[in-house]
Formats: structure tokens, sequence, C-alpha cells
């Protein structure tokens, strides 16, 4: 059960990670060993999936992002395995969403330019037959983005 100081030791985690154990208990009202009993259950629950350093895209050269939409007629176990076995090998697919409505798939896709775009989307074709519709999106701008839940 996540409680409120849980929520405002996931609040404080998700805006910087590197807090130390004792900033942290202090912040919540605890001595270090039960706020590290917390954070290690909330580990251990997969409350907290990970600890990373957020990057920036365009500072490293990866500046066009692109949303891509999937139909497919294909619907077999099999072939939605080898589907997601080979999305995930594909390191420019930042998320991969299976969908109701009118697309069966939803990735975004973080690459350096429109060559490079396009040699992702010969790679993804290639590599899964059966796709019946695959239609891309570019972002032109950043508006929001985030991984901070709301808690």
């Amino acid at each position: 059960m996540i409680d409120k100081t849980d929520r405002k030791l996931l609040s404080m985690l998700q805006q910087d990670c590197t807090l130390s154990l004792n900033e942290l208990a202090e912040a919540v009202n605890l001595t270090s060993t039960p706020c590290w009993k917390r954070i290690k259950r909330l580990e251990e629950e997969g409350v907290i999936r990970g600890k990373v350093a957020l990057l920036d895209g365009d500072k490293l050269g990866l500046s066009l992002t692109a949303f891509v939409r999937i139909k497919t007629q294909q619907h077999s176990s099999q072939w939605y395995q080898n589907f997601v076995e080979q999305v995930e090998s594909f390191p420019e697919v930042l998320s991969f969403y299976r969908m109701a409505g009118e697309f069966d798939y939803l990735m975004q896709v973080q690459v350096a330019d429109m060559k490079s775009y396009d040699n992702f989307y010969k790679k993804l074709v290639s590599a899964v037959p059966g796709l019946l519709d695959v239609t891309s999106n570019f972002a032109m701008e950043r508006i929001k983005s985030t991984t901070h839940l709301p808690l």
C-alpha cells in the first residue's frame, strides 16, 4: 500500500534521484533506516522501475521525433511475439504501445534526421511482414515532455 510518505518520496525521486538518503529522510520526517526500507520496498514491488539520467536528444544530434502509427491484419500470438521482439531491438524506439482505435500500434522514434528515419523505416518494414499501414507524423516542437507521474 502506497501512503502519503511513499508518495512524497516518489515525487522527490522523480525530480532528482541523486538526492541523498539523508535529504530524502529529512524531507519526509523519517530517520535514514526506515526511509531506506521504504525505498527498497518500492523497488522490490516494482513501483520504482529504475534510476536513470535523462538526456537531451538535440544536444546529442538526435533531434527528429517521429510518432509512428501502424495498422496490421496480423493478430496471431506468434506474429505479435515476433513484432515485439523486432521493435524492442530498435534503439530508436523510445515508446511502443498496442492501441485501441483506428491504429493497432503506436511508437515514438528518436533519430538524427529524415535520412536516419528513412533508414529506420526500411529496417522496420523489412523485419516485420504483415504491416498494412505505417503512418508517420513528425514533431515540429516539443511543448511538454515529462517522465513525472502525477502523484
